[in-house]
């Protein structure tokens, strides 16, 4: 599209959009780094394409200054992959929806696994075993995760506390902080240097009252469900030796010498020069037959969000705001608000907005609003903030932990009197390629708080 279309959907001048293309072509090569703040659209996988095509392009790929796909220390695999017969693989929750997606690489989607639960949609799921993910918090749809999790037959989770997920468990495992295990890191993958380290992190402190490491959980049961031959029968230090064996180094070298052994690397550039590129066709292909093959465009394609007024004009009016989500840095996702020094510098869950929006709703810095979506209503405190545009608003996620030590409250999670974020998102509209949810383009209206007691759903 030009310029001037561009600049009529995003906001950003025509001119600055062609001042940008022209900084970009005359420094090249540039190095770039996307995560979520891009992934978690209606079209996220036409949108990274996209950035990715503009860095191949300008001849960024595997050189000094680009992106450059460093040397790494030599390991086995030990990932499984190689007991994954085709048939059975082809059952992943999710796969037959998106063949090039998560599916296709062993990740559920939140979404998929729901279904599963609720629906029997391919199979009904009755199990799950959790290792410390807090879906309710970190999700879309909490209300249907939730939902989810109360129909399960039967339900592990592991965590250091008993998180909103944790509480509909049927068995709870404490289990051991990063201080109280050994942890191994191969390359630590910031540059080359970080890249040739090897570190096994030593426990600090022994772990309290019954938690144990994940690792012996999972070997543990690996052994009682008659797996252990594919666990060395249980024997942990015989793993860390295999998996590191490539390389030379050994678990008992790593605890000699706790800050880490250099592994020495050179990295070389322009690798696609030698061994192509890891398509069909060896090339770099900017057409992409793969896409086309599932029925996806095969070259990127601008699609509105999902929830946008202009594939949903009738939200527009009841929703006109834009409504996007992150984590605050000062906490871990859901992690850490019990933590008095954490939380006396931001004590509660917090929305960010442009002047200009607040005025116009009569809205002031400080106050308490409700944020309102399709989906329901939670609250937060406004933060005023020049940077953003009016009609943007960026939320929290993760608020449910109380601090005992400040008197500080939780807030339930599955309340619309509660502050988490994921319970107003909703997963009717995902990237169809990815499932990501929209975290980042959801709609919603901003309202001076009123307490309404309404309870979406409970925990057990």
């Amino acid at each position: 599209m030009s310029p001037e279309d561009a600049s009529a959907i995003t906001g950003v001048e025509a001119g600055t959009i062609r001042e940008t293309a022209h900084l970009l072509w005359h420094h090249r090569p540039l190095a770039y780094f996307v995560w979520t703040g891009l992934e978690q659209h209606t079209n996220a996988t036409q949108t990274a394409r996209a950035h990715s095509i503009l860095h191949a392009l300008t001849g960024s790929i595997d050189v000094p200054g680009g992106n450059v796909h460093l040397a790494n220390v030599p390991v086995n695999d030990v990932s499984g992959v190689e007991m994954r017969r085709p048939q059975q693989w082809q059952k992943a929750l999710g796969r037959n929806d998106r063949p090039l997606g998560p599916p296709s690489a062993g990740w559920v989607t939140s979404d998929d696994l729901y279904r599963a639960v609720l629906d029997g949609k391919p199979y009904r799921v009755r199990g799950l075993v959790g290792f410390g993910a807090n879906l309710l918090l970190s999700h879309a749809h909490a209300a249907r995760g939730a939902e989810a999790l109360r129909n399960l037959e039967f339900h592990v989770q592991t965590d250091l506390y008993l998180t909103p997920t944790a509480a509909f468990a049927d068995i709870v495992l404490p289990i051991a902080s990063a201080w109280e295990r050994e942890g191994l890191c191969v390359g630590f993958r910031l540059d080359q240097s970080a890249s040739e380290w090897v570190q096994l992190r030593p426990a600090i402190v022994s772990p309290r009252g019954e938690a144990r490491s994940d690792i012996d959980l999972v070997f543990d049961l690996a052994v009682r469900l008659g797996l252990g031959e594919h666990f060395w029968n249980g024997d942990i230090e015989a793993a860390l030796r295999h998996y590191l064996s490539p390389s030379g180094i050994t678990p008992a070298q790593l605890r000699s010498a706790p800050r880490g052994i250099r592994y020495p690397l050179d990295t070389a550039h322009l690798k696609y020069r030698r061994n192509g590129f890891a398509t069909p066709s060896g090339k770099l292909e900017i057409f992409s037959e793969a896409l086309q093959g599932i029925g996806q465009p095969p070259l990127p394609v601008f699609q509105a969000p999902a929830h946008s007024p202009k594939r949903r004009p009738d939200a527009g009016q009841a929703f006109p705001l834009i409504l996007t989500s992150a984590k605050t840095p000062l906490y871990c996702h859901s992690q850490h608000r019990n933590l008095p020094r954490l939380r006396r510098a931001l004590p509660e869950p917090v929305v960010e907005m442009n002047r200009a929006t607040a005025a116009s709703r009569g809205i002031g810095e400080g106050d308490w609003v409700a944020i309102v979506t399709p989906k329901g209503r939670v609250r937060a405190r406004v933060r005023l903030v020049a940077g953003l545009a009016d009609g943007v608003v960026g939320a929290q996620h993760g608020w449910w932990q109380a601090c005992a030590d400040l008197g500080l409250p939780d807030y339930d999670p599955l309340s619309m009197a509660g502050a988490n974020i994921n319970l107003v998102i909703g997963n009717e509209a995902f990237d169809p390629v990815s499932g990501a949810a929209p975290h980042r383009s959801y709609r919603c209206e901003i309202e001076k708080w009123v307490e309404r007691p309404v309870v979406v759903a409970a925990l057990p």
